[in-house]
């Protein structure tokens, strides 16, 4: 599968799935089916103007906007999905999400530190139309982690920190990506909300040049990126990461990355701060040892043979037993 099979076939269809997970307290659906003339009408709302929200939804974008899609190749089989603390645009031609919006402040950030991680299970999004999510058979074995758009760690409460681990939320990423670099972005982000009294950041997939997929149809991307608005300095910039084996990170100007991605993260905020790339701060450490895909298949093989050699093992203590006891 390549970028190029995003083009919109026979009628586009622009969904929202109505189902809300049953262990999420406070989730909303944002309905975009159209036909016809109410279609068209619904094309132009996603690549002429902003998309304004319902109130779950609206705090995530500067001026209560959240993010337009100007490349009508990712249009199709878009479903937005409203969270308590993040509002995300899936794509059922990729089974991922496009973007994922959030306003992160310092609440959100001490919370998240107070509690730590408290779930490491993801869930597939029973909220999507069928077919149109991934599963979790997608990334079995694929060599590929969950990595999160809109961190685990930015949630300051638990029960927010479990909306993040649904998989309308997650992209492929390389161990080395998501376990280093990527997660120093994320906490470099944390750093400018508790500085900055708050941010808003739009974290998403890059598909330039994608051609891998995983599982049912599920689009690697060649990067992830993460664009940043400070309302209190007035400037935007944005982190490019290249997911690979070897990642390497970029800084640049939101409209460059625009030009790059095909969406616009702050379709409200003035064309001359987006023009302007701000100073990020340096990724910072990340606390985990990042693994090259090789390890983690080696670690695999390892348990495989673990589990195997411990099989073999209950085998010949069973017939050692049987044979005293004849």
């Amino acid at each position: 599968m390549s970028a190029h099979a995003l083009v919109p076939q026979g009628d586009a269809r622009h969904d929202v799935g109505c189902r809300c997970l049953s262990w999420k307290p406070i989730m909303s659906c944002f309905p975009l089916r159209a036909s016809g003339a109410a279609l068209i009408a619904g094309l132009m709302l996603l690549t002429a103007t902003p998309l304004h929200a319902t109130e779950t939804c609206m705090q995530f974008g500067p001026e209560n906007a959240l993010p337009i899609l100007l490349n009508k190749k990712l249009q199709p089989h878009t479903t937005l999905l409203c969270n308590t603390a993040y509002a995300v645009l899936n794509s059922g031609d990729v089974h991922e999400p496009l973007w994922s919006a959030e306003y992160l402040d310092e609440t959100a950030v001490w919370g998240g530190r107070k509690i730590g991680r408290t779930t490491n299970s993801f869930v597939a999004d029973d909220r999507l139309p069928t077919g149109d999510g991934a599963t979790l058979a997608d990334y079995r074995n694929s060599g590929f982690e969950r990595g999160h758009m809109t961190p685990s760690a930015d949630a300051g409460t638990v029960e927010t920190q479990e909306e993040t681990y649904t998989l309308s939320n997650v992209v492929p990423q390389t161990a080395a990506l998501n376990e280093g670099v990527w997660t120093g972005v994320e906490m470099a982000v944390r750093i400018m909300a508790l500085l900055d009294g708050g941010v808003y950041v739009v974290t998403g997939p890059d598909f330039t040049g994608s051609s891998q997929a995983i599982g049912h149809n599920v689009l690697v991307p060649t990067a992830t990126w993460k664009a940043i608005y400070d309302p209190r300095h007035h400037e935007a910039g944005a982190y490019l990461c290249q997911n690979t084996d070897s990642p390497t990170c970029q800084t640049l100007s939101v409209a460059a990355l625009t030009d790059r991605i095909g969406i616009d993260p702050f379709p409200e905020v003035g064309e001359a701060i987006k023009a302007q790339a701000m100073t990020l701060p340096k990724p910072q450490a990340s606390p985990y040892a990042p693994r090259s895909r090789e390890n983690r298949d080696w670690e695999r093989l390892q348990k495989r043979l673990e589990r195997k050699l411990v099989g073999a093992g209950m085998h010949v203590f069973k017939r050692a037993l049987e044979f005293e006891q004849e």
